[in-house]
This record gives C-alpha cells, structure tokens and sequence, in this order.
C-alpha cells in the first residue's frame, strides 16, 4: 500500500512539472503489450505489424513528403469547413435563442436536419458536385453546423435575463447588449459546441476522404487496404488519435476552461 502511494506521490509530482507526461505514461503499457504480441508472432507480420513498422513506415512517407502533404490537406479542409460552420452556426444560433419567432420557424427545421446523417448527404452530393472539395466541404460544415448552432442557443437561454434588462435600464442598445451581455455569456456553450462540432468533423472528413477523396490520411488509409499494406492504416489510425488529441487537449479543452472560469462556471 505504501508503495502504491509512494508511487502515485511520485507520478502526480512528475506530471505538474512535466504536464505532457500525463499524456504519454498512460500509452507505455499499450506500447509495450503491442510489442509483445508482435514480437510473439501470433499473428502474421503483414496483419499485425509492431511499433517500430509503423514508425519505419512514418520515417519513410515523411521523407518522400506524401505523409506531409496528405496531413496538409486533412488539416486545411477541416478548419476551412469548421470556419464556414461557425460562421453561420453562431449568428443562427444567436437569432434562433433570442427570437421566439425565430425559435419557432427554425427549431423544427434544425431538428429534422440534425436528424440526416453527414453521410447520408454523400449519395445525392456526388450527383451534384461529384468528386471533390465542395463535397467534402460541405460534408464537415454540416456536420459541424448542429453543434454550434445547438450550444449558441443554449448558451444564450441560459444568460440570465436580469443581466439584458439591467443593461437596458442604463441605457444600452439592444446591440449593445448583444455584444456585451449576450455574447459573452454564451461564450463557455458556443466553445462547447465548437469542441464538440470539430470532433464530429474530423471524423466525418476521414469517412469523406476514404469515399471521395483523392488526398488526406483518410485517403492513405483507403488506398493503403487496396495494397494490402496493414501498416500504412495503423499509421493512418495513430496519427488521427494523436492529431486530436492535441488539438483537444491543449488547444480546445483548455479554452473551453478559461472561457468557464472567466465567467464563474468553473471554480477550479
């Protein structure tokens, strides 16, 4: 038992002064179990590849710039799509919680399109665009449309109204309090629903790019099963997990709690 403590003592005081080893200890047993069963050759090497394939196979689709320049692209269709979908998910969102007509006329609509898949989209998207950007595009900012637009509402409902009528009492604008109240109470659910609608993206865009695309890791990954080659998908997986996290973890989980704790959401 004492040991146990000791060692916990000894972990939580290493991951306060080294915060990113919080993130990496808690792989080693996944790394090293991996190692092991390749190692063992259980399963054929070309189905079940070890660590340091993957990393051999990283090594070489970096230096031939096809690992780079797939990534680029996986990257720049996300945050171009996401950038669209915020663009037009948080002024809807903003007018549909502090319209009730507004409320009324869009409500019905936002649900029975949330309720169509992205995927479902693809079928009739090829028909009209075919291959191509504007399909994958238009695939992620939907799919990163509902979130944000569902967050803003919430967010705007839930900003007290005494908060709107004494700025109006002291003589504010209704733009005024929009900017100055509104927004900024709903900040902490609109960068929820961002987080949420930029996970839900980054996943609809590898489904997209193994369907349509002719670039990104999704479509590594689909061009890697048609040669069989087992260690470019693991590769493909890896980076998709790692990517995320990183930008979860250290970009967005860290601005949703600022954004909690600037306006008393969050107390530690």
């Amino acid at each position: 038992m004492n040991v146990l403590l000791q060692f916990w003592s000894g972990y939580a005081r290493m991951t306060r002064r080294w915060p990113a080893l919080a993130a990496i200890i808690p792989f080693i047993p996944v790394v090293a179990l991996w190692s092991a069963v390749a190692a063992a050759g259980i399963f054929p090497r070309a189905f079940f590849p070890g660590p340091v394939d993957v990393v051999n196979s990283f090594v070489t689709l970096t230096y031939k710039g096809i690992l780079p320049d797939y990534l680029g692209d996986s990257v720049i269709r996300l945050f171009t799509g996401a950038a669209v979908g915020m663009a037009l998910g948080i002024p809807l969102g903003v007018l549909i919680g502090t319209s009730r007509w507004a409320h009324r006329i869009c409500w019905p609509i936002l649900l029975f399109f949330q309720a169509i898949g992205d995927i479902a989209w693809l079928p009739i998207l090829l028909i009209w665009f075919g291959f191509g950007l504007t399909t994958m595009t238009f695939v992620i900012v939907y799919t990163v449309l509902f979130p944000v637009v569902l967050n803003t509402v919430l967010g705007v409902e839930s900003v007290p109204r005494d908060l709107a009528r004494a700025a109006r009492s002291l003589g504010a604008s209704p733009a005024r309090v929009l900017w100055e109240v509104t927004l900024p109470g709903a900040l902490p659910n609109i960068i929820t629903g961002l987080r949420n609608g930029l996970g839900y993206g980054w996943r609809a865009l590898i489904a997209v790019e193994m369907i349509v695309g002719t670039s990104g890791i999704g479509f590594m990954m689909f061009d890697a099963r048609r040669s069989g080659s087992t260690v470019e998908i693991l590769l493909g997986m890896i980076i998709l997990g790692l990517l995320w996290y990183i930008v979860d973890a250290w970009i967005l989980a860290p601005l949703e709690r600022a954004t909690g704790q600037r306006w008393g959401l969050v107390t530690s």
